[in-house]
């Protein structure tokens, strides 16, 4: 497991903090009870799939859908963390695999989705990335082959992870609305706003009220200033 836990590493203008075996107790328990509240949210549901979103940019979604997959994978199931932000997407960053071919070029029949996947990442933990930018993402997840592979991923795998591009970006995530059990969503705090939440609500009523919780992310905690912590709000 050698995805350097606890430290923060650059990728581009984020800062990234990924779980592992040596990360702060705190930190890692967090993330736990984050994948307990979502398995009791997915339990009443058929599909073991979910997104995860924000409403702005630079909220610290990827980092939060990847470390979520890791945290589910530690449990011995089979998981796929794929990266559908065909616009701005940062899981090969973090994970620091090739980005050469993904999400976009299986869907595009460009190649075969057990050619390009990245296999045991992490064990029991795949990732699909991205691929190839399209001029076209969001004709992409609207296509019957994108809505076939979504279907086959979810026999082959315990659990499917998306990272989806903001909500109040574009459009993308709500139209996997059909496909997943629901959404999770990233808040910053002292960057999301309360209109920000305000507007997010309204954007998932469009998908059916698919909305599992909230993760808040970079909450100052103790007397130390700059501390740092992960919290799972459950959403009712």
């Amino acid at each position: 497991m050698k995805i350097k836990i606890g430290k923060k590493k650059s990728t581009g203008n984020a800062r990234v903090e990924t779980i592992s075996d040596k990360s702060k107790f705190a930190i890692v328990e967090s993330y736990k009870a984050a994948r307990t509240n979502i398995m009791f949210s997915l339990s009443a549901d058929e599909k073991k799939t979910f997104a995860v979103t924000s409403y702005s940019k630079g909220e610290g979604k990827s980092t939060v859908s990847s470390n979520l997959a890791i945290s589910f994978s530690k449990m011995e199931k089979r998981v796929l963390l794929i990266d559908s932000d065909l616009r701005r997407p940062n899981v090969h960053n973090i994970f620091k695999v090739e980005n050469t071919a993904g999400l976009s070029n299986v869907i595009g029949k460009m190649g075969d989705f057990d050619e390009i996947v990245h296999k045991d990442v992490l064990p029991n933990l795949d990732i699909l990335t991205s691929g190839t930018i399209p001029p076209n993402p969001s004709e992409l997840l609207c296509s019957t082959r994108f809505v076939d592979l979504v279907q086959r991923l979810n026999n082959e795998y315990d659990y499917v992870i998306f990272d989806t591009p903001p909500i109040g970006v574009v459009s993308d995530a709500l139209l996997l609305k059909d496909l997943v059990a629901g959404y999770v969503v990233v808040l910053r705090e002292r960057s999301t706003t309360h209109g920000d939440i305000q507007n997010l609500l309204e954007s998932t009523k469009l998908a059916d009220g698919k909305l599992l919780g909230f993760i808040k992310v970079g909450c100052t905690t103790g007397k130390k200033r700059g501390k740092r912590n992960y919290y799972y709000y459950q959403y009712y």
